[in-house]
C-alpha cells in the first residue's frame, strides 16, 4: 500500500523487546505461581494427584481403590516427567515488514515478540523452544537472548522434517498466502502427530480498509500493483473476502486438530500470550 512504512526489523526488535519480555515474564509469575516447570498432568511415573473422573476419561485410568472411599470416581493422574520442545516460526518477507501507521511495530517485531515472549513463558515453565530449520532446542532462563540472535538463521518456510512427532509447533504469520498452501503446511505437519497453532498478526488497516479516495495498493518487492479510484467502494467486498479467508483458516487449522487465533498489532500482546500459552498446557 503507497501509506506503508518499512522499518529495518532488527532495529525495532531491539527497541521493542525489553519491555514486552519483563511483561511477558509479569504473566508467567502469574501463570505459573506455585507450579513447578515439570509438576503437571502429563505421561509419567510419579503420583501427582487424584481427581474427579470426568467422561471421556479412560476406564484404565479410574484409581478404585481411592474411588471405593466416596461415592465418586476419581482418576490418577502422574506428573509430566520431562521438559516438552516447543517448535515455533515466524514469516519473514517483505509483506510482513508493513505497517499502516508510524505509531504502529511492523507485523514481523509484532510477530517475533509475541514468540519471544512466548518462549519466556515457556522456559520459566522448564520446557525447551526450537526454532525451525535450527538442529537444537533453546532452554533455561538465559536462553532467551540466543533465541532472539538466533531468529535470522530460522527456515524461510515452516517445513522442517526433523521436528519430531507429538511435538507441539507455534506458526506465527499473516496467513495471507493462499489457503491451499497454509493447508498443505499444516497437513504435512499433522501427519506426524505434531499438535499445532497458528497465530494470524494482522495490522488493523489489513481488517477495516480504513483509506478513501483514490489508493494505489503495492504489493510486496516487485508484486503487481492496483489503483483503486474509490476504495471505500469496494470495503465491503474486501472484508467479506478476508472474513472468508479467515473462516477457511479456522477450518483447515480444525481438521487436523489445531487451534486458530488472530492478534491484531494495535491490540496489547498480554491476552494474546496468555491464551496461546494456556493452549499449551498438558492436558
Amino acid at each position: 500500500m503507497s501509506t506503508s512504512v518499512t522499518v529495518p526489523w532488527a532495529e525495532a526488535l531491539g527497541a521493542a523487546l525489553p519491555p514486552l519480555v519483563v511483561q511477558a515474564e509479569r504473566v508467567a509469575a502469574t501463570v505459573m505461581q506455585g507450579v513447578h516447570g515439570r509438576r503437571r498432568p502429563g505421561q509419567g511415573d510419579a503420583f501427582w494427584q487424584f481427581r474427579p473422573y470426568t467422561p471421556g476419561d479412560a476406564a484404565a485410568r479410574v484409581d478404585w481403590r481411592q474411588s471405593a472411599k466416596s461415592d465418586r470416581l476419581f482418576v490418577r493422574e502422574t506428573e509430566w516427567e520431562a521438559a516438552q520442545t516447543v517448535a515455533v516460526w515466524c514469516q519473514g518477507g517483505a509483506g510482513m515488514d508493513w505497517r499502516s501507521h508510524k505509531d504502529l511495530p511492523a507485523k514481523r517485531v509484532r510477530a517475533e515478540l509475541l514468540l519471544l515472549a512466548l518462549a519466556a513463558l515457556l522456559f520459566r515453565g522448564g520446557e525447551r523452544v526450537r526454532l525451525f530449520g535450527l538442529p537444537r532446542a533453546f532452554s533455561g532462563r538465559g536462553a532467551l537472548n540466543a533465541l532472539a540472535q538466533n531468529l535470522p538463521r530460522q527456515a524461510e518456510h515452516a517445513d522442517d522434517g526433523r521436528i519430531p512427532r507429538h511435538a507441539r509447533v507455534v506458526l506465527f504469520s499473516d496467513f495471507l498466502a493462499p489457503l491451499d498452501q497454509t493447508r498443505n503446511r499444516v497437513a504435512a505437519l499433522a501427519s506426524r502427530s505434531i499438535r499445532g497453532h497458528l497465530v494470524q498478526v494482522l495490522d488493523p488497516a489489513e481488517e477495516t480498509l480504513p483509506f478513501t479516495g483514490r489508493v494505489r495498493f503495492e504489493g510486496p518487492g516487485n508484486a503487481e500493483h492496483a489503483l483503486v479510484p474509490r476504495v471505500e467502494g469496494v470495503r465491503a467486498l474486501y472484508e467479506e473476502r478476508l472474513a472468508r479467508h479467515r473462516d477457511g483458516l479456522q477450518a483447515l487449522a480444525a481438521a487436523s486438530g489445531w487451534s486458530f487465533a488472530t492478534h491484531r498489532t494495535d491490540q496489547p500482546p498480554e491476552a494474546a500470550l496468555l491464551a496461546l500459552h494456556r493452549r499449551l498446557a498438558p492436558g
